[in-house]
């Protein structure tokens, strides 16, 4: 299950088919990240150069030349290095990596100074989207200069240095719509990432520690074959909960709480994304169902509205209208449905939008709005859902009972032609199947004792 070499090579020439004609793009590699002192983190590579490449080493760069007439995609990579390699693993090498790519010509990229400055030389355009390699921000700048200031160029002859264009949309446009098989990894992703959530669930005793329901997560995922979650993995007990970015992960979860998971693997360089919210022992009380039960039923009606035709909007709309009429019934909120909805009043209970696109970034590229109109929904785009609602310990304005409380429901949805497809369906989101699962894990333990 993975990309094949004939894919790289239709998304590199769709790109090349949007660019002007006398253009250059540059496409730069993930720099090696330092931890401590000379230790450094596992290498991921930049997503947008690994869409259009598959490969996957540091120190590389992905040049697209359209009309080139000795070929149109050329790669710079490192050398082979016997030395180097007997410690840190192998390199492909310049001519290996050409062919391993599908890729027109490569060279090392200790040469880049002399052979880049004469391709970037009387073009219109550089597309190269800077600000987020610094030091190659200011290579490129050098050369434009160099070129300008040569005699005979730009300067002297009256004309003007190629123009820096942004690559970003171009680009991020491609990678917003996913092919089957990108949606079969994602799938897969998700599929992982679910069977860690149940895990958990599974695993959940009073007493334990968040980060053992994160060893839980990861232990899950790496013996499925993804060994990294996408993101910093959230487990949130009780008030935890309600810190949207939470991430220390060291309390005791307590009985009688709550605890949100958001957590997903990243499988073959695509991310899932999943939140599941359970009770510690097992059993929801009842302000806990009566919570969950609305976000649960907001997050199915914005499930409902993806698709074709409809815009980025519509799912959010309708879960915060689910949620609004939740929380008025269960007197948290007062007022006209509409006049509380329109004043925002909500978001003192759900303060994010529903949901984000997914694919091998978790927040994945690609724009929300197109010429200040939300983006029409088409087959193809992947996203996430994830409604919740959380109730502030502090809040003297709602009964007690309720305070502390704190839900978020995400799935991972694929857009196809015939309508929403969850990815991350397997991981159990009802009450009764999460109360069932812990109940058999409950089983399960007791055997083992």
């Amino acid at each position: 299950m993975n990309i094949s070499k004939a894919e790289y090579a239709r998304r590199r020439q769709r790109l090349i088919e949007s660019l002007d004609g006398n253009s250059l793009a540059i496409v730069p590699a993930a720099r090696e990240q330092l931890r401590s002192r000379d230790t450094y983190f596992p290498f991921r590579q930049d997503s947008d150069f690994f869409y259009l490449t598959g490969f996957d080493e540091p120190e590389s760069m992905l040049v697209l030349v359209p009309g080139r007439a000795q070929g149109e995609t050329l790669l710079f990579c490192r050398e082979r290095d016997a030395e180097k390699e007997m410690w840190d693993g192998p390199r492909l090498g310049p001519e290996r990596a050409a062919e391993h790519c599908g890729l027109c010509d490569a060279f090392p990229i200790g040469d880049l100074d002399d052979i880049l400055p004469g391709l970037l030389e009387g073009r219109d355009f550089i597309y190269y989207t800077m600000g987020r390699f610094p030091q190659l921000d200011r290579r490129l700048q050098g050369y434009l200069q160099a070129i300008e200031q040569a005699p005979g160029g730009a300067s002297a002859a009256g004309g003007r240095a190629p123009e820096m264009v942004s690559l970003d949309p171009h680009l991020h446009d491609l990678r917003l719509f996913k092919s089957a098989a990108e949606i079969r990894l994602m799938a897969r992703a998700a599929e992982i990432s679910a069977e860690g959530h149940r895990r958990a669930m599974q695993r959940c005793r009073p007493g334990m520690y968040e980060y053992q329901l994160e060893a839980e997560l990861l232990h899950s995922f790496a013996l499925a074959g993804a060994r990294e979650p996408a993101y910093p993995s959230i487990v949130g007990g009780g008030r935890n909960a309600l810190v949207m970015h939470y991430i220390a992960n060291n309390a005791a979860l307590k009985n009688g709480d709550l605890v949100l998971i958001d957590a997903g693997c990243e499988y073959r360089g695509y991310a899932s994304d999943i939140t599941r919210t359970f009770p510690v022992n097992g059993r929801f009380s009842g302000p806990q169902r009566a919570v969950y039960e609305i976000v649960l039923a907001s997050q199915l009606a914005a499930i409902d509205k993806i698709a074709v035709g409809n815009d980025w909007d519509q799912p959010h709309l309708a879960s915060v209208e689910v949620i609004v009429r939740g929380l008025k019934d269960l007197g948290l909120l007062q007022g006209d449905l509409h006049g509380l909805i329109e004043s925002g009043a909500y978001r003192r209970f759900y303060m994010h939008r529903v949901g984000h696109w997914l694919g091998m970034d978790v927040h994945d590229v690609g724009d929300y709005k197109v010429y200040g109109q939300w983006r029409q929904l088409e087959a193809g785009m992947t996203m996430t859902v994830e409604p919740g609602i959380y109730i502030a310990a502090e809040d003297a304005g709602v009964p007690e009972k309720f305070r502390g409380i704190g839900i978020r429901i995400e799935d991972d949805v694929a857009l196809n032609k015939d309508g929403p497809q969850v990815l991350s369906a397997a991981a159990p989101k009802t009450i009764a199947d999460i109360e069932y699962l812990m109940r058999e894990g409950d089983l399960v333990q007791e055997a083992l004792l």
